[in-house]
């Protein structure tokens, strides 16, 4: 068992110690330290701390709340195509703009969205060059030569809508022109609808009824099963 610490100036009564305080100041040598030290005792300055960086909250807060975007670390994967559509497959589009009528398109190649470029052609069926998700299509048996097409200049951008600036005007200018707009198609689009078309239409006409074919309307009539049908 360790020894009981004895004090040095033990206390006698509460408040009155057995040594003076300045007796006890020649006792424990304070005097040498600090005479060595130019008359002052040595003064350790201590190492500030890091104070904690505190975010300071806003005066006052938001009555709804603010939506977080969640992180998506997913990478894209390619759309993988079906094996029935191929460069040339003439397609049945089941949604869209074009629904209801038999639009069968000639498919071209499939972008880096995954999406298909299609045109009618424009001539014959009144689809022009779009772009098509393959979910809401049907590939079917028939091919279309398009050895003679060139769509090197056709990707997502191409499609992207460009937004323009527009100056405020009155009522009866505003319905005016807002027709005219709707309506207006780049000259240089429609140049590229007939650079496409071209090639199509030749070898469209080359080949019996295709021409009829493309044209015509896509329906089902009662009792006709669509997974059992052979496009």
């Amino acid at each position: 068992m360790a020894p009981k610490r004895v004090a040095r100036n033990p206390e006698l009564i509460p408040g009155v110690r057995k040594v003076s305080r300045s007796k006890m100041y020649h006792k424990r040598g304070l005097w040498a330290i600090k005479a060595k030290n130019g008359g002052k005792f040595p003064h350790h300055e201590r190492a500030a701390a890091a104070s904690p960086v505190v975010e300071k909250l806003p005066k006052f807060y938001p009555s709804d709340d603010i939506k977080k975007p969640l992180s998506n670390k997913r990478k894209p994967k390619p759309t993988k195509l079906r094996a029935s559509i191929t460069p040339g497959t003439v397609l049945i589009i089941l949604a869209g703009r074009f629904k209801g009528k038999r639009v069968v398109v000639v498919f071209l190649k499939q972008l880096s969205s995954g999406l298909l470029l299609v045109t009618g052609p424009y001539k014959i069926n009144g689809v022009p060059i779009r772009r098509v998700n393959q979910a809401y299509v049907i590939g079917t048996s028939t091919k279309v030569d398009i050895s003679g097409v060139n769509v090197e200049k056709y990707d997502d951008k191409y499609f992207a809508k460009q937004v323009e600036k527009k100056k405020k005007k009155g009522s009866d200018e505003f319905f005016e022109t807002e027709k005219q707009e709707k309506n207006a198609l780049p000259a240089e689009k429609k140049d590229d609808q007939k650079a496409v078309d071209a090639p199509l239409l030749t070898a469209i006409e080359a080949v019996p009824d295709l021409k009829a074919y493309l044209g015509a309307r896509f329906s089902l009539k009662a009792g006709m099963k669509p997974h059992e049908l052979v496009f």
